[in-house]
């Protein structure tokens, strides 16, 4: 997938205002429109111009891509980094179904969850009051919090736009309680923590979003936990029981006589925490220690001879 430069698909520069992006679009619109259009690609550019006018209009589109596409070149080989909109801070502002149907692959992998727009009020005359628009955020735990909950330090980075409609990102820090056996996918509620409310109506709520950090030994898949267990050449042969590390203590796991490698073992209720807990996964792995000593040869030497074993027939 190819890196798309909205600034320069419309022509303007990456200062640009408000005003000036609108004014590009509308030159442009009139340029391409296919109803008035005699340009032979008019269909083709129109979406283009459509789709650079869908972000950069919007502060919050405009805010995420400036900081993600900073680096990168109209062309390039792109592929946004894993979680590269945690952090940020998003209104409900979407699209409805079908509207960015004609958008490009880029557009979707970067934008394509955000949530449809709830205005979460209905004009009704004088006096009215509004409740406030939810907002929304994915942030990144250690998958440890999921063992014991924790209250956390969380900085968002929210989107705004200045007196001259440039937009830029300011950031709040909040203090979250994460509950115990919290999972992937999972969404905190912060109440009264989303936008203001209108005439003295409810602001509304921050909803948090719950993905984990890349761990060194741990993948959690629902309440499930994954692990790889490293084990010896005699263990596996002769089966052994061992200490498994985990953030709440160690389990001790039985490996059955003759284990091979990538066999998976499952330890019920040793999972990440809920009703019920989730289950721990472990995927053997065979490891050989080295021969890079006399002893150790001579060991190997014995087993190649003495031992009727022919791995290719296994």
């Amino acid at each position: 997938m190819q890196f798309k430069d909205y600034y320069q698909t419309l022509g303007v520069g990456r200062e640009a205002t408000a005003e000036e992006i609108k004014k590009a679009f509308r030159k442009l619109a009139r340029k391409y429109h296919p109803d008035v259009s005699k340009e032979a690609d008019a269909e083709l550019r129109m979406k283009e111009v459509n789709e650079a006018h869908a972000v950069l209009s919007d502060p919050e589109k405009r805010a995420a891509y400036d900081q993600l596409g900073a680096h990168y070149r109209p062309g390039q080989e792109f592929r946004p980094p894993p979680d590269w909109d945690a952090g940020f801070e998003f209104s409900g502002g979407g699209f409805r179904p079908g509207e960015a149907a004609d958008f490009s692959d880029f557009f979707s992998e970067l934008f394509g969850r955000m949530g449809a727009r709830d205005a979460g009020f209905r004009p009704g005359g004088q006096g009215f009051r509004g409740a406030g628009e939810d907002h929304h955020a994915k942030v990144l735990l250690d998958i440890e919090d999921a063992f014991r909950g924790a209250t956390r330090q969380i900085s968002l980075r929210v989107p705004q736009v200045d007196a001259q409609g440039r937009a830029h990102l300011a950031t709040r820090t909040l203090n979250v309680r994460i509950p115990k056996g919290v999972r992937e996918g999972q969404v905190i509620r912060l109440a009264g923590q989303g936008a203001p409310g209108l005439g003295g109506g409810a602001a509304g709520d921050l909803l948090l979003e719950v993905r984990f950090r890349p761990h060194e030994r741990l993948r959690a898949e629902g309440r499930d936990l994954h692990l790889a267990l490293p084990v010896a050449p005699w263990e596996a042969a002769l089966g052994a029981v061992v200490a498994v590390e985990l953030p709440d203590g160690a389990v001790k796991v039985r490996i059955p006589e003759g284990a091979q490698s990538g066999r998976q073992l499952r330890v019920r209720g040793k999972g990440l925490p809920g009703d019920p807990p989730g289950d721990l996964l472990l995927d053997l792995r065979v490891v050989l220690p080295p021969a890079d000593t006399p002893r150790a040869r001579e060991l190997y030497e014995t087993m190649a001879r003495e031992l009727a074993f022919d791995a290719r027939r296994a």
